[in-house]
């Protein structure tokens, strides 16, 4: 219930003897003390098992009012759980401590995700003004945040025995996926209905959010590096939700009890002891990521909008004013929620590179039954007051290299892509940018003049225009009639079938992939919103 390219220590916690409640620390148990005695009579038959369930550590902070939930933290996929009554559970869970210190994290075993990963900006896919906040003023812009690229896949080496275990798993519950949804639901509504609050009152659109996360950490299970920097991007993310350390024995204990319903063809001590194992570490890292960044930064921001153009009838550029400074790099995007949608939040990429004004800059395409799209395209005016997310991406430039950029953005995705040039220009760079801008119509070409403007001042750009004719010219076929790109860093920014077609043809014509930039295709899980 928790949303990166910091490198933030995390401490460890102790594993579970044999993932069940037994001898030595458990799930979430400081490593001094165990929270709960194994085998107590207040113990219930799951509650000996997933007792453990508690993060470790000390506050970052005094404690102390906690923000107001705003949106259903993003490990949500479906509404009111449809499924099977749950009746509570007897057992009880004290109070979780916060985080720990920042020790580099041991990782005992290789690790699954459980949270659901965090929707994709709007042009990947396509929510009353209220009291400023204050809270510490942002360090020096971030490094550029990692997610989970389908690009990057696990090393080539022998499955752990955790991955094997978490992945039997995933592919007996794939067939009843929706079930095993709607039954983690119940449980934790019904067990923990304090919690339902964080939650959007509509969680349709985000049913697939759970099982589509829990896949993706199937095919990174052994990625460590991957992983821990996508974990840390969910913690900080997720503290805009309100959601705090003692939230997560919560979210495991009725994840354990869903995939033991519903994966009994496989369920046995020994893959629940990698569940748990795999469920601590991750929570650990999201904890740690989340008690650093409150240090630093505040959970959200407010934003003015000060601006709004409407370029064509479905697409708007927004520029807004935060209520303190707000660090990012060029090629990021961040969540934002409306004041007529509360606690429904959707990613957009800035459409330009950091301003000595302070002002950000957004393209919005209003989508078929898009809440927050539409409404900020055709009902936000100057004077709205939206809010903010933390900065995240990491489709940043590497000014250390002097490689030519390959740039490739369809729709609104040109938002980043014009982001990345003004950052290139910005750092007195003469290396050699390639942009195509891609659309269906002439129309949609909404910011082409902008683009051409550009090209003008700096001659080491180049734009071409794409437009894509009853599907005779598609954008990333385009590419091949230019080139060769093998030594040019590619950046790809659009709708999903775009984005994969676009990668696709990279690969195609030599572009390694390591050398191929974008958002993960994997996480758009929130299309047309």
């Amino acid at each position: 219930m928790f949303e990166a390219r910091h490198t933030m220590d995390a401490p460890t916690t102790t594993s579970a003897d044999n993932g069940t409640s037994g001898g030595g620390g458990g799930w979430f148990t400081p490593r001094e003390q165990s929270a709960t005695t194994p085998g107590s009579e207040q113990e219930t038959a799951e509650g000996s098992r997933l007792a453990a369930m508690r993060p470790v550590g000390r506050t970052a902070t005094a404690d102390g009012p906690i923000p107001p939930p705003q949106d259903g933290p993003e490990l949500t996929t479906t509404g009111a759980p449809a499924g099977p009554t749950v009746p509570p559970d007897p057992g009880s869970f004290p109070a979780a401590p916060a985080p720990t210190g920042h020790q580099t994290p041991e990782w005992e075993t290789p690790m699954a995700l459980w949270p659901p990963a965090t929707p994709a900006p709007s042009h990947l896919s396509p929510a009353a003004a209220q009291p400023e906040i204050s809270g510490p003023t942002p360090l020096a812009p971030p490094a550029p945040h990692v997610r989970v690229p389908p690009q990057c896949p696990a090393p080539a080496l022998t499955a752990s025995p955790d991955a094997i275990l978490i992945r039997r798993t995933m592919a007996e519950i794939g067939p009843v996926a929706d079930k095993v949804t709607s039954y983690f639901y119940a449980l934790l509504f019904v067990r923990h209905p304090e919690l339902r609050s964080l939650f959007p009152a509509a969680m349709d659109t985000q049913r697939d959010r759970l099982l589509r996360a829990l896949l993706t950490a199937a095919e990174h299970i052994d990625n460590t590096p991957v992983l821990v920097d996508y974990l840390q991007n969910l913690g900080r993310g997720h503290r805009k939700y309100g959601t705090r350390a003692q939230h997560y024995p919560a979210v495991g204990e009725c994840l354990i009890g869903a995939l033991s319903k519903y994966a009994t063809g496989v369920w046995d001590g020994e893959t629940e002891a990698a569940w748990i194992r795999t469920y601590t570490t991750i929570s650990q890292v999201m904890i740690d990521a989340a008690a650093a960044d409150e240090l630093r930064a505040p959970a959200w921001w407010y934003a003015e909008v000060v601006a709004h153009d409407l370029r064509t009838s479905d697409v708007a550029v927004i520029t807004v004013r935060p209520d303190q400074p707000y660090p990012f790099l060029a090629g990021q995007y961040t969540s934002l929620e409306t004041p007529w949608w509360p606690r429904i939040w959707r990613h957009y990429s800035f459409a330009s590179a950091a301003r000595s004004d302070g002002l950000l800059t957004f393209h919005v395409k209003a989508v078929p039954a898009g809440w927050v799209s539409n409404a900020l395209v055709h009902r936000a005016r100057p004077g709205d007051i939206v809010r903010l997310g933390p900065p995240i991406g990491s489709m940043t430039v590497d000014h250390t290299s002097d490689s030519s950029l390959l740039c490739l953005g369809g729709g609104t995705g040109i938002a980043p892509i014009k982001a990345l040039v003004e950052d290139v220009a910005e750092h007195g760079e003469r290396r050699t940018v390639e942009v195509f801008y891609g659309a269906r119509s002439n129309q949609d070409l909404y910011d082409i003049d902008t683009m051409l403007r550009l090209q003008q001042s700096h001659p080491w750009l180049a734009v071409r225009p794409v437009v894509d004719r009853h599907g005779l010219l598609q954008l990333p076929d385009a590419i091949r009639e230019y080139g060769p790109w093998a030594e040019y860093d590619a950046y790809v920014s659009g709708p999903p079938g775009m984005i994969r077609s676009g990668v696709d043809a990279l690969r195609g014509v030599g572009v390694p992939s390591e050398r191929i930039r974008h958002d993960s295709v994997e996480e758009l899980v929130v299309i047309g919103d």
